[in-house]
């Protein structure tokens, strides 16, 4: 999805203020558009000019996902009497009818949740584990170029969304658990229109799941739901999957144990024994969602918070804090400079990402000194204003994704921050018998190499990409947000909190707000990091910042659309304002 090009227009002697690093925000409550050079003649009359909307105001409850179905069941479940956490298990059963391209049951789960009872964030991990019977000896025969195939059963570990829904409704839950299931089940059993995001993606995995040498098992049953006759649905036709319907009514019924004991986990087994796999029914029984400390940093007054590893959550703390010690404000919206010490913290937090980030029952993670403010101040000294760091390595420690983000929140001031993936699109390519939905392929981040943190193990949980995002302030909740796409998550997310706290960018705005997204950094799975990278910009980035970046050494990839999926909402006093992606099909509402 290509953004709108708002910033790409602007008039040719602003943009060397951008450079210069003159600032470029303002307090957010005065009246806007007066002194900013974002601002070019014809666009809104009110708020950023490159803003697509406004945000969605409401004093009861809001939610924002990447589906319009996924909201309005939200909203139906908070105005019937629902808890946030309630409306957000409604909103991604829906999401896995609606949007399965990049979320399902067949999936993970992570979520971050502000609980009014105790007034603290809360985290829960509901990442699966490696198969048992899989060893490390099996995964390397099946290895390409020494990493694990993206694609096939030796891609899969448990999925652990169900028992993440039913471990919050347990604690959070208001109305009964049959009735979360209600509009996921309706849609899937009468369709709906393909939209417009969703369509394009089913195409894409249609040709990749069926190019010859991707190693999938089998993909007939992909085609039977997503691909009858032959096509994935246009936009715009309708789509029903029965097949999800039914297994929906068997949780709705069953609650967890129908998903990891019962009739679904037999049909899973028996699938894997056809087609040849190593997950089972015990497998699935052993897992369990565990409830999680989160991680928090301060960044300019505000409380950011990520989740432990196996989650890249701590990446976003590290660039933050690193970041923090520059003056971004004063180097200006939208700058080269801006960018310049954004991504070179980027590049920091990462080769750390990579060097220790791991399922901590494997592995004792550094994760204090990693976001510490001391660890911080050393990796920002290595950034120079003037040069690209021709090479980054991992600190030495003390001895000692696709996917769908969306959040809900109610009128007792719960507000969850939750994100839900198959990984790769739709994960793993397969498909269980007669059950409507795709296995996640997460296996895939496990590392190979021996002495690694993130090596593949039996019941091992693998590197995770999908985080979701929470800050407070003044101790009181402030906003619920999430920046999809795989290594695009921590780096989105740190922009977002930079447009709001830097720049003065209300929710909305600091979404719609052109991005960068740099690649090339090394990987948990043991990939090496490849020279200084690729910094793609999306098309609003000014074109006097672009070629500053490019003279100062950066190499400028095409904009590809990847530059993630955002949703948000963020809390005022007696009231909620919502927001959404322009580059999904998201729709944000509140009541």
């Amino acid at each position: 999805m290509r953004r709108r090009t708002f910033l790409a227009a602007l008039p040719a002697a602003l943009p060397g203020a951008l450079i210069a690093g003159e600032a470029a925000g303002q307090s957010r409550g005065e009246t806007p558009n007066r002194n900013r050079p974002d601002v070019g003649p014809g666009d809104r009359i009110d708020g950023a000019t490159f803003a697509s909307r406004s945000a969605a105001w409401g004093r009861h409850g809001a939610a924002a996902t990447a589906h319009p179905l996924a909201t309005l069941a939200a909203i139906d479940i908070l105005r019937a009497g629902g808890s946030a956490v309630d409306a957000a298990i409604a909103a991604n059963a829906v999401l896995g009818y609606g949007e399965p391209i990049a979320c399902g049951i067949g999936g993970d789960c992570f979520v971050m949740l502000w609980d009014p009872r105790t007034r603290q964030v809360v985290g829960l991990n509901g990442s699966g584990r490696s198969p048992r019977a899989l060893t490390l000896e099996t995964v390397r025969g099946r290895a390409r170029n020494g990493l694990i195939p993206s694609y096939g059963a030796i891609s899969v570990s448990v999925p652990g969304a169900v028992d993440a829904w039913w471990a919050l409704h347990e604690r959070y839950g208001k109305l009964p658990w049959k009735d979360l299931f209600g509009p996921a089940i309706a849609h899937a059993e009468e369709g709906a229109p393909v939209s417009q995001n969703v369509a394009y993606y089913l195409a894409r995995s249609l040709a990749n799941f069926t190019r010859p040498g991707q190693g999938i098992e089998e993909v007939e049953n992909f085609k039977a739901v997503w691909a009858q006759g032959g096509a994935t649905p246009k936009e715009g036709e309708v789509f029903a999957n029965p097949a999800l319907a039914r297994t929906y009514r068997l949780i709705a019924e069953g609650g967890r144990e129908a998903f990891y004991e019962g009739e679904i986990a037999e049909t899973i087994e028996r699938y894997f024994r056809r087609i040849g796999g190593w997950m089972t029914r015990a497998d699935l029984a052993a897992h369990r969602a565990e409830w999680t400390r989160p991680y928090q940093t301060r960044y300019r007054g505000v409380d950011v918070y990520g989740l432990a590893p196996n989650s890249q959550g701590l990446a976003t703390l590290a660039q933050l804090n690193i970041m923090e010690q520059f003056d971004f404000r004063a180097m200006g919206f939208q700058s080269a400079a801006a960018i310049h010490h954004g991504v070179e913290a980027k590049r920091l937090a990462f080769e750390d990402r990579a060097r220790y980030y791991a399922d901590p029952a494997f592995y004792d993670v550094p994760a204090d000194w990693l976001i510490s403010k001391d660890y911080a101040a050393e990796r920002a000294r290595l950034i120079s204003p003037k040069a690209i760091l021709p090479t980054v390595q991992a600190g030495r420690a003390p001895t000692q994704g696709d996917t769908t983000y969306f959040c809900t929140s109610d009128r007792d001031g719960m507000m969850v921050s939750i994100i839900q993936s198959n990984y790769r699109g739709m994960g793993s390519g397969l498909a269980p018998d007669g059950l409507g939905f795709m296995l996640q392929n997460r296996g895939e981040l496990f590392a190979l190499e021996d002495g690694h943190p993130n090596i593949y193990a039996p019941s091992k949980r693998p590197f995770q990409t999908i985080i979701p995002g929470f800050a407070t302030r003044g101790g009181e909740p402030w906003l619920a947000f999430g920046v999809m796409g795989g290594d695009m998550q921590p780096q989105g997310q740190a922009q977002i909190i930079s447009n709001m706290v830097d720049f003065d960018l209300a929710v909305q705005e600091a979404g719609d707000a052109p991005r960068w997204h740099h690649e090339g950094s090394s990987e948990p799975t043991g990939e090496a990091q490849k020279g200084t990278g690729l910094l793609r910009l999306e098309s609003g980035v000014p074109a006097a910042t672009r070629q500053a970046l490019a003279d100062l050494g950066w190499n400028i990839g095409a904009s590809d659309g990847g530059f993630g999926g955002y949703q948000a909402i963020e809390r005022w006093p007696g009231r909620y304002a919502a927001a959404t992606e322009m580059r999904k099909d998201g729709v944000a509402l509140a009541y």
